[in-house]
């Protein structure tokens, strides 16, 4: 039985000491390469065996981290390679700049060893995820270009494949939702429970007459259940400082969370963009993750939607991610009981929630309370 082949990681800093302690901290999982400069670093990765991520410095002579990321980004052969910048650039400005050069993730130094492998692993399984859904996209097209010369063996090769695909993409869904999971959870079972809401929720609202056309059958349900652990990737951007800050937000530091909304609808746009390919249920991620911090009264964000004009979608995965975020525990809070939370859900009424998800939530309380235990975090209190 041949063993597994490992990823190859490439380390790209001016400083010697800097390199040998990656090296150190990566060997064990990982073939590790290492580069010294930013040109160097350019050649290994348009090499022929170009490395699976890349550890980026942004202070280096000659050519910065950013312009670094900024080639490899613009080049068809290295654009697929996640880069995160590992730097000791820690203001909030730095690592925006970071992630518009085209960066999946941005960790300040000194590091922490634990949070650096866990962020390597996380965008590696994206990686892999979306390097298969391509390579089935273009079978998949080949396949179709192929059909109308083929009959019966070709129909049920496209089915197979179609089956592939959908189970490709929902391990893609998860692997990206996990990157936004590590940033402020140790668990993916908030991306378990909030699915979980979303589904039951539109199973009860499916019968009342003012939200009804909405759901109109059981795949629509299924689309909205695939879209729900999209809602927060865009915490991938938000700086670990602010996003992990166990005290009140400045102003400043809020109007920077409240971008992980948008930052949440353009990654799935870019998403898309670089899958060359739609997909049905994406509509409802994009609709989730930019609208879920909308409010029913207009005082939500990011643009202010009011009552009816928040999309339904948006409107239930709201009931859903407070409900599982009052409740949970975190590196900067603790979990309140179910019955404070649903006290706090049911004020909502009209204020935060659309009236007729509130009156659902709370006939459906038990079996929230119910999914939260049967997903409970490892750590997460008695309640």
């Amino acid at each position: 039985m041949t063993k597994m082949q490992k990823s190859t990681i490439l380390v790209v800093d001016d400083t010697p000491d800097n390199l040998k302690l990656m090296s150190g901290l990566l060997r064990d999982d990982y073939k590790v390469k290492l580069a010294t400069s930013g040109n160097s670093a350019l050649e290994i990765a348009q090499s022929e065996f170009p490395p699976d991520l890349i550890l980026l410095d942004i202070m280096m002579p000659e050519m910065d981290g950013y312009t670094v990321c900024f080639h490899l980004k613009a080049n068809p052969k290295t654009k697929h390679i996640p880069v995160i910048f590992l730097t000791a650039k820690n203001e909030a400005a730095d690592e925006t700049k970071g992630f518009e050069f085209g960066a999946v993730d941005y960790i300040t130094k000194p590091i922490t060893p634990q949070i650096v492998l866990s962020r390597v692993k996380a965008h590696l399984a994206a990686k892999k995820m979306q390097d298969m859904l391509r390579d089935e996209n273009s079978n998949m097209k080949k396949i179709q270009d192929f059909l109308s010369d083929q009959n019966s063996f070709l129909e049920k090769e496209v089915a197979k494949r179609t089956i592939e695909i959908n189970a490709i993409q929902d391990v893609t869904i998860h692997a990206m939702a996990s990157l936004a999971e590590t940033r402020d959870s140790d668990t993916g079972n908030h991306i378990r429970r909030t699915q979980q809401y979303v589904k039951i929720l539109a199973e009860k609202i499916s019968s009342n007459p003012r939200l009804a056309h909405f759901l109109v059958d059981d795949k629509m349900i299924e689309m909205l259940f695939k879209s729900a652990p999209l809602h927060d990737i865009g915490k991938v951007g938000i700086p670990d400082k602010i996003l992990l800050k166990p005290g009140k937000f400045t102003d400043e530091e809020f109007e920077i969370m409240k971008t992980h909304t948008t930052l949440g609808r353009n990654a799935i746009l870019q998403a898309e963009k670089e899958l060359g390919l739609e997909v049905p249920f994406l509509k409802f991620a994009k609709e989730i993750a930019y609208y879920h911090q909308e409010k029913w009264d207009g005082s939500g964000y990011p643009i202010g939607l009011a009552g009816n004009d928040i999309p339904i979608s948006a409107r239930l995965m709201a009931v859903a991610d407070v409900y599982d975020a009052l409740i949970s525990c975190r590196v900067y809070k603790v979990g309140m009981p179910h019955e404070q939370a649903v006290q706090i859900i049911s004020e909502g009424k009209n204020t935060h929630f659309d009236p007729d998800m509130v009156d659902a939530f709370i006939e459906l309380q038990d079996e929230f309370k119910a999914i939260a235990a049967r997903f409970a975090d490892s750590d997460a209190k008695n309640r």
